[in-house]
């Protein structure tokens, strides 16, 4: 049987297809190509289509025996997500909806979820646990909230068994170099410093510098994306064994400041990296870090590559080697 991975040709989506594929899975790929790229699926059986598209759905479902799906098509920018609100309730919830209903109509109830600790909105405290209050600060967090108690009510209603994981800031690539980050626009922050270290940028800016911490800048729980891939594949580990819906938190455990993410860059790249200092933007909270416990404790999940210097080479490695990222673009 094989395991359908929606936006598998996304950042985290083609890393997870990596490790299924190491697991010697049978995998389907579905990504409709708006911001994936058809170089970073590594195998597997690929088809390019909108989980919207219930015909496309019911004809893929026919085609293939799925034990499971790996949920990451979605739309995934904050900022742009307070400016078209309806075109994330639409990719989102809707799309969700349909994958849901197809899945449930071909007799498919396993399904992990790729969620987001965007879902928390202002912490009240760190670590962040999972049982700590979820009030969304915009329409990204609020579309993956609704999708995650979507599930849940599927589940009342029809043994729709799910776990959806909130992860924190994905950073990093595959050890072997095969993929790794590519996003148009770049938004994510160790792919922008790395960008200045290529000469592709003049500078990293840094949203604000009194913040109440150490060195006066937010910190930030980073993960390595591989990290990531394993804790999707020990979900349906536990879906298969066990068969319970739940919900984990995954991040380091360790927060790391702008500045400090921004040093590491410049000890890994072996270059200057200028910086300069603008005003904060609305809504960053000083600290964020996720308390992980749970992960670890129920889906035996052990992160490999939790040290900040790790995570930067991986990535150095991939972005020196592919300055114009899959080239697709």
């Amino acid at each position: 049987m094989a395991i359908l991975v929606t936006g598998g040709a996304g950042y985290i989506g083609s890393h997870t297809v990596a490790e299924l594929l190491a697991h010697q899975e049978e995998v389907v790929v579905v990504d409709n190509l708006t911001t994936g790229h058809r170089k970073s699926v590594l195998g597997g059986t690929f088809y390019q289509g909108d989980i919207r598209d219930r015909d496309f759905l019911d004809d893929l479902f026919r085609k293939h025996q799925i034990e499971a799906v790996i949920h990451f098509a979605a739309s995934s920018l904050v900022g742009e997500s307070v400016q078209i609100p309806l075109s994330y309730y639409e990719n989102n919830l809707v799309a969700s909806h349909v994958l849901i209903s197809a899945m449930l109509d071909h007799g498919v109830k396993k399904i992990v979820f790729s969620s987001t600790a965007a879902v928390y909105g202002e912490p009240e405290r760190v670590p962040i646990r999972e049982e700590d209050r979820a009030e969304p600060a915009n329409p990204y967090g609020e579309t993956k909230l609704a999708m995650e108690k979507m599930f849940r009510w599927a589940d009342e209603a029809h043994g729709l068994k799910s776990i959806s994981l909130r992860y924190f800031n994905a950073a990093g690539a595959h050890p072997d170099g095969l993929i790794g980050e590519d996003h148009h626009p770049e938004t994510h922050l160790i792919p922008i410093i790395l960008q200045v270290a290529l000469g592709q940028r003049e500078e990293i800016r840094i949203f604000g510098d009194d913040y109440p911490t150490e060195d006066g800048t937010c910190i930030r729980d980073y993960i390595h994306v591989m990290d990531l891939a394993s804790a999707h594949f020990l979900a349906l580990e536990h879906l298969r064994q066990h068969g319970q819906s739940d919900v984990f938190n995954l991040g380091n455990g360790t927060g790391f400041s702008v500045r400090e993410v921004i040093e590491t860059a410049r000890r890994v790249t072996g270059q200057r990296i200028p910086e300069r200092v603008v005003s904060k933007r609305a809504g960053d909270p000083a600290v964020l870090i996720a308390s992980s416990d749970k992960a670890k404790r129920i889906l035996n999940w052990k992160p490999r590559y939790h040290q900040l210097e790790t995570i930067m080479e991986s990535a150095w490695n991939w972005h020196k080697n592919h300055p114009d990222g899959y080239g697709d673009r």
